[in-house]
């Protein structure tokens, strides 16, 4: 079978276009990097993909708040095109300031079906500060198809606001309709119960990560692409010393990559 076609957006303040194609291509995807200028100037363009990525970043500086600028040039430009793209047999991942995109396009988790207006947010984190640092995450029972066979897994944050926030009929509909795929947690998978650093940005719930009923979209603040190789790990030379003291064999492969993976084999 043909290999998916996984169409990675850039533009003005996407940092993590070129890690996250490379992390699809390793997974057995073809990538393709496109500006979001050409997308719009490419009538029909998104007709030719089976996955679409919004990367982390830095988009339009979030001068107007993470992901709003984007957000609205797609509203203003692209929304039939995006409108037939998912209503295909495809999958969308929005990744850190994809996420908030996402968010603000009302995508995810789109439990009222509205698409371009969000029911969502994603807030300053609690402290203040930007917050670059591992974290634990343990994965929820859905029917998402990008953690398909994960419990739980270890990857960085690096944002200034990611704070989930849902209001309180929203919440209780993502939680009841299982929309939330991720949790922030304590080392072992004890809940992180909003405690700082193991919830890095304070959100309700803990959530990093939540999908629509579909479960073919997805966002997410934690990165898997900065963890798809092993010795990318924080603590890989104390995994490393375990498996040789427990005689038992490490893998090449990140945690993270097991997200890529997932979005590829949906396809075969």
């Amino acid at each position: 079978m043909a290999k998916p076609l996984a169409l990675i957006l850039t533009g003005y303040g996407i940092n993590c276009d070129d890690e996250t194609a490379y992390a699809f291509e390793k997974a057995g995807a073809v990538s393709k990097i496109i500006h979001i200028n050409d997308i719009i100037d490419s009538s029909g363009i998104l007709k030719q993909f089976q996955i679409f990525i919004f990367p982390g970043g830095f988009s339009y500086g979030d001068d107007a708040g993470s992901g709003k600028a984007l957000a609205n040039k797609i509203k203003n430009n692209l929304v039939q095109e995006f409108h037939e793209f998912l209503e295909r047999d495809t999958l969308m991942l929005g990744i850190c300031n994809g996420f908030q995109v996402i968010v603000n396009l009302g995508i995810v988790p789109a439990v009222n079906n509205s698409f371009g207006e969000a029911e969502v947010s994603l807030e300053y984190n609690r402290t203040f500060r930007y917050e670059c640092r591992w974290v634990d995450l343990a994965v929820e029972n859905t029917n998402c198809v990008f953690t398909k066979g994960i419990n739980d897994f270890r990857i960085p944050v690096a944002h200034g606001e990611g704070n989930f926030y849902a209001p309180e009929t929203i919440l209780s509909k993502l939680e009841k309709n299982n929309h939330i795929v991720m949790r922030y947690v304590k080392p072992g998978g004890r809940p992180a119960n909003g405690e700082f650093p193991y919830n890095p940005n304070g959100s309700m719930n803990d959530i990093a990560a939540i999908c629509n009923k579909t479960g073919r979209v997805m966002g997410m603040m934690p990165h898997p692409e900065r963890n798809i190789f092993f010795t990318q790990q924080d603590n890989w030379t104390y995994l490393k010393e375990k498996a040789v003291r427990s005689n038992y064999k490490i893998t090449e492969q990140g945690e993270g990559f097991l997200i890529f993976r997932n979005a590829v084999e949906y396809f075969k």
